[in-house]
């Protein structure tokens, strides 16, 4: 994980699913998925990785915490969408927790499960995306990382104002039936010299560099529910710089940072999303979309909320503004 810190920012249809192919009668959940070349799920941290550090963050009106998480799995999972229910959703990469899966409750993402994150299982914290397919063989592509940001944002909220997530929540950003160039996503490449421009579909990397799926996320909750039927109605965005007086509680500003390595030219012209199931000549990533599963020890949450974002402090990729480090 070390070698990550260093980290910034940071089409043809295919053939349908095989009759005999258990999870047929849920393929118009996505697009079809070779599925004997699923990644094999990676095994986590099963204790804390945190320790002392003279490192000090450093003054940034923004309030910066970020955390690195490498992949988990992927299923065709959504314990959201579709709790109780294995197989029903299209194909979504995991990362943290380890044991995420269609019967995951609040419970047990907070309570068991190793972690693919910094710091272990301080963070078992469960995020997911919609899985990028190679069109051309059908395979699931294995992302690299997973940056994540906590931010005070760009939208005003004063660092003063900003809480520790409440234990248990969680959310949805994006729509994975959205066929616009609207929504809280963008597509970036990165590299050194890189036209780094955000852009509202899958862009043509250059090799060599990272393709980044950036989702962002509301950070006013409501104060009252951990989730809503939709997934996103007890949250909502700050307006006029500040947070509405239907959802009053400022929260750290959520960003998943979805790294992919460009290994070959024109490579991904090839991807599509497992939730772009629009026509193909629908440039392809405008189902981009993410959901966040609240699952950080409570007093290592409280520590980066208070150090990082209250501190108006940029705490970089790993420390808790108290003197105190992820690894």
């Amino acid at each position: 994980m070390a070698a990550l810190v260093a980290v910034t920012a940071a089409r043809a249809q295919s053939a349908p699913a095989p009759d005999d192919d258990p999870h047929a009668a849920h393929a118009h959940h996505g697009r079809p998925v070779d599925r004997q070349s699923l990644p094999p799920p990676a095994r986590g941290a099963s204790v804390e990785r945190i320790k002392p550090t003279q490192e000090q963050a450093v003054h940034s009106s923004h309030g910066e915490f970020r955390t690195i998480c490498l992949f988990s799995h992927m299923a065709f999972d959504d314990p959201m969408v579709f709790p109780r229910q294995p197989g029903a959703s299209h194909l979504h990469a995991f990362f943290g927790n380890t044991g995420t899966n269609a019967f995951s409750t609040a419970s047990s993402i907070a309570g068991s499960g190793d972690s693919t994150c910094l710091g272990g299982i301080a963070n078992r914290t469960a995020y997911w995306v919609p899985a990028t397919i190679d069109t051309r063989t059908n395979k699931p592509v294995t992302p690299v990382s997973a940056v994540i940001y906590y931010k005070n944002g760009y939208d005003g909220v004063r660092a003063d104002q900003v809480q520790p997530f409440p234990q248990g929540l969680r959310m949805i950003s994006g729509n994975p039936m959205n066929t616009s160039t609207q929504g809280p996503y963008r597509f970036v490449c990165i590299g050194q010299g890189v036209d780094q421009r955000e852009h509202r579909e899958m862009p043509d990397c250059p090799v060599g560099s990272e393709l980044i799926q950036m989702v962002f996320f509301p950070q006013c909750w409501d104060g009252k529910r951990l989730d809503s039927p939709d997934h996103k109605s007890h949250m909502s965005r700050p307006v006029n710089k500040a947070c509405p007086a239907t959802h009053p509680v400022a929260l750290p500003q959520i960003t998943f940072n979805i790294h992919y390595r460009i290994t070959e030219p024109g490579q991904a012209t090839h991807w599509r999303l497992a939730s772009d199931t629009y026509p193909d000549d629908i440039p392809a990533g405008r189902s981009m979309h993410g959901d966040w599963f609240d699952g950080w020890k409570p007093s290592v949450k409280e520590a980066w909320t208070q150090g990082c974002n209250q501190g108006a402090r940029d705490c970089k990729a790993y420390l808790l503004g108290d003197g105190r480090v992820l690894y």
